[in-house]
């Protein structure tokens, strides 16, 4: 039954950000496909039978009315959260559902504006959330007072800022709105990340590998871990990996091959030199944890670039084509176009073909993995039936990746203390 239900629906992502800038949730957008009726008991059992405890916290985001409704009278209460959308609250057949689906024990988080929860909402005590969106209006205000009290404003009802702790904020557009609400205010988890804004303070110069991760691999290194551990903890940080492949196919090392894959060169580099290589990053690497997001993302795209592809059980060619997704914007982080940067590598072709001229055997992997990051489900339907791909596999992949996500992320900041 898992089965047909993976098959009816049509799902989109869209990650959540917490104060230290790991993955605090998953929103999952879910659709039935062509307006089917979807049975709510069936696809809560579907989720959870390929979710896991280190599954992240997943807001599930139905995008018909109907569904709602159902999921609100039938759902059993579970982990995962539900959104309610403050329109649909003025639909009767909605709103008379939310009390006892609360007594049920699902978890509900209510979605609108600022303005509008700060006005009254009906039935607020039902909810154990709620999703603020910014508006201009919003956003301006609280930088406003932010920037008030960093210069030394006292704290009166003028000074207040309108972000209260442990909710939820979409719509942040800046960098200093996102420090505001998570390190200011305490603020649960932003949706999405203001990338733009990020990247537009790195401007001058090309973003350098990120000093945690580097330290993190010459731990493992000088604690004896295996290079597939090494290899793994590397493979977090795309441009630690290409500044790598740089090193290990430059003169200097007057290798008589090249090597066009991470694997490799940990084991013709061996740790030695792989840690006296590390030290030397130090110095110019970055610290910004505000570019954490960025790079995590396209750590989630690579691997489920990976998963789509279903590269089974040959581990060059899953490697490869994680790199592939890894890869695919790096343009953003080095500040020069995408072809030039992989071709001072000795990468495979089906790499350069995917993220560059968009062919090839990879490409419509990754091109679905990205089509995934967001709420355009019409748009992930259409793709699917242009590449050929069955939205039950496109949707199991997905949450198989979702599945370790976060696991990865826990053992990350683990492993720094």
């Amino acid at each position: 039954m898992s089965q047909t239900v993976l098959g009816s629906i049509t799902l989109g992502y869209r990650p959540l950000w917490n104060r230290s800038r790991s993955l605090a949730a998953v929103q999952l957008f879910i659709e039935a496909a062509n307006g089917s009726a979807v049975d709510a008991v069936h696809l809560i059992a579907a989720l959870e039978e390929l979710s896991s405890m280190a599954t992240p916290q997943l807001l599930l985001s139905v995008q018909s009315r109907q569904l709602l409704v159902e999921m609100l009278e039938h759902a059993p209460a579970g982990d995962h959260w539900i959104e309610v959308r403050a329109d649909w609250l003025a639909d009767a057949a909605v709103a008379q559902r939310v009390p006892a689906a609360q007594r049920r024990g699902l978890k509900l988080v209510w979605h609108g504006t600022f303005e509008a929860w700060a006005a009254g909402v009906p039935l607020s005590t039902c909810f154990v959330k709620r999703i603020l969106t910014m508006s201009a209006a919003s956003s301006l205000n609280a930088l406003q007072i932010a920037n008030q009290r960093k210069a030394g404003a006292p704290i009166t009802p003028q000074t207040l800022s309108p972000i209260a702790a442990g909710q939820i904020y979409e719509g942040v557009a800046s960098r200093a709105l996102a420090d505001h609400c998570l390190d200011d205010q305490d603020a649960l988890a932003i949706i999405g990340w203001p990338f733009e804004d990020v990247l537009h303070g790195h401007r001058h110069q090309p973003i350098t590998a990120d000093k945690k991760i580097i330290m993190r691999v010459a731990k493992a290194v000088d604690n004896d871990q295996s290079m597939e551990k090494i290899e793994a903890i590397m493979s977090e940080e795309p441009v630690l990996v290409y500044r790598f492949l740089a090193y290990v196919n430059s003169a200097a090392l007057g290798l008589r091959t090249g090597i066009e894959s991470l694997r490799h060169g940990l084991m013709m580099l061996g740790y030695s030199s792989l840690g006296k290589w590390l030290v030397q990053q130090l110095p110019a690497a970055a610290d910004d944890p505000d570019l954490q997001p960025v790079k995590s993302t396209m750590v989630l795209r690579a691997s489920l670039t990976e998963h789509l592809l279903d590269a089974g059980a040959e581990d060059s060619l899953r490697r490869e084509v994680y790199l592939c997704g890894l890869f695919a914007e790096l343009d953003s982080l080095l500040h020069e176009p995408l072809g030039i940067a992989l071709n001072k590598l000795p990468l495979s072709d089906r790499i350069y073909s995917a993220a560059v001229k968009r062919t090839g055997p990879y490409a419509a992997a990754l091109q679905m993995a990205r089509a995934l990051e967001g709420d355009d489900t019409k748009t992930i339907r259409a793709v699917s039936r242009t590449l050929g791909m069955q939205m039950e596999d496109v949707n199991r992949q997905l949450l198989r990746t979702l599945v370790t996500a976060r696991a990865a992320a826990e053992q990350a900041v683990a492993k720094l203390h």
